[in-house]
């Protein structure tokens, strides 16, 4: 009797220790095999016949970081869409949208003066060019600065493609008491502050010309010189000759 006993506890114990090593081994994390389904050692896994399916575990990356370690999100820079001049595109030509009635537009105009004739209407900060049939090819323009206001009637008597610029003494004496000192020249370019196009006034010092600070249109800031963009000089500039009458008004 006391044999059957022991005989039957050492097979308890032989399953018992059975199960816990099939426990421990279950919990065992899978095996990552090779993806060549070709290598030797597999194929004679199905005797020749019939090739196993193996599926490999992915291999995870973990970035190993300190207790205080910042993670860092980097983020693609945003960056402002921004207007470009049509003269120059690699140079900005705005800081904020020109006001629509601004831009070049054919309006209805009723004047006694011929076409072709140039009419600046400096309190409205408009510059017309006359067309046949009642109507003018209006343009935004910069006009003079208080105590720099002037009128008249003159013809162009010069055109200049990116002109240079020479401040008048007047001007540089004037600049200079402020603190700004300006350059005895400046030669025509995107920086000059003429702008891509000027038609001269006669024997006077003022000008029609574009100007390297289009956000100015339509407000008072210049020292007498009417302004305009330097797309919408352009314009101008090719559809009037030298003799063309410019009323100041």
């Amino acid at each position: 009797m006391m044999k059957h006993l022991v005989l039957a506890a050492a097979l308890v114990g032989i399953f018992s220790t059975t199960a816990m090593a099939d426990d421990r081994y279950a919990t065992r994390p899978p095996v990552v095999l090779s993806p060549d389904l070709t290598a030797p050692w597999i194929n004679q896994l199905g005797g020749g016949t019939v090739r196993p399916v193996v599926y490999q575990r992915p291999v995870v990356q973990t970035q190993q970081r300190g207790l205080f370690q910042r993670r860092i999100i980097r983020q693609a820079p945003q960056v402002a869409p921004q207007t470009v001049s049509a003269i120059n595109p690699g140079i900005p030509s705005i800081r904020h949208p020109i006001e629509p009635q601004f831009l070049p537009q054919i309006v209805d105009y009723d004047t006694q003066e011929k076409p072709g004739t140039i009419v600046i209407d400096t309190n409205n900060r408009f510059l017309y060019l006359v067309m046949e049939g009642g109507k003018a090819r209006r343009y935004g323009v910069g006009v003079g600065k208080p105590g720099f206001e002037w009128a008249g009637a003159h013809k162009i008597t010069r055109k200049t493609e990116w002109p240079d610029w020479t401040p008048p003494s007047e001007m540089v004496s004037r600049e200079a008491a402020k603190g700004h000192y300006l350059p005895a020249r400046m030669d025509g370019g995107p920086e000059n502050p003429l702008g891509a196009r000027a038609m001269y006034l006669g024997s006077t010092l003022y000008r029609i010309h574009g100007t390297n600070a289009p956000w100015s249109i339509g407000s008072a800031v210049s020292s007498g010189c009417i302004r305009l963009r330097n797309e919408d000089v352009v314009d101008l500039y090719d559809r009037v000759s030298v003799g063309t009458r410019v009323i100041v008004m």
